[in-house]
């Protein structure tokens, strides 16, 4: 699998998912940025990157972050991230990741979420896509998107479910003493008017 990074990430977004994701056999977690090298967030967290267009693509998770605000309106960033996306079997974005795959018109016609408190920006942002202000995670095609944060967690074992099994996901959120939110539209941080 592939974890995309760039510039002020949140690194919940991307180790809680990868934490569950890692627990499958086989799998090979490689951090990808545009152009490599060493990517930070404001938190000082440094990890050492490889250049996407690099390395293929089949499980891509695409975190959000601050840094979201401005890489959303980044040509370059949104035209290898289409690429990426659409070679990947599965894209699964955390929080404001969503935007960054809205800009690339790859979600245009679906459901989708995002952060709860981002969520108006995200709408503006990306008018085209379904944004869906309840829920924890929605999948729908080969894309899954989780809400704030944590969410990416219950996303990551839904997916995990969805291809390998309940049995799976139950298994890795035990061994991750982990108390799973395995219902997508039981959103307790969503904006209820």
């Amino acid at each position: 699998m592939e974890v995309f990074l760039f510039p002020d990430f949140t690194a919940m977004d991307f180790v809680g998912p990868v934490e569950a994701l890692q627990r499958l056999p086989e799998t090979t977690v490689r951090y990808v940025s545009v152009k490599g090298g060493l990517v930070q967030n404001k938190q000082g967290l440094r990890i050492m990157t490889e250049r996407a267009e690099d390395v293929p693509s089949n499980l891509l998770l695409i975190p959000g972050g601050m840094g979201t605000r401005r890489l959303a309106f980044d040509a370059t960033l949104v035209d290898l991230l289409r690429e990426k996306a659409k070679q990947a079997n599965d894209v699964l974005t955390v929080c404001t990741g969503a935007v960054l795959l809205g800009k690339t018109g790859l979600l245009d016609g679906l459901r989708a979420t995002s952060n709860k408190k981002a969520m108006d920006w995200v709408k503006a942002t990306c008018p085209d896509v379904l944004w869906q202000d309840v829920a924890r995670w929605v999948q729908d095609d080969k894309y899954y998107t989780a809400s704030g944060v944590t969410a990416g967690i219950d996303m990551a074992l839904g997916f995990i479910r969805d291809r390998y099994g309940r049995e799976t996901a139950e298994r890795i959120a035990r061994g991750m003493e982990y108390v799973w939110n395995d219902d997508p539209a039981r959103d307790p941080f969503a904006r209820v008017s």
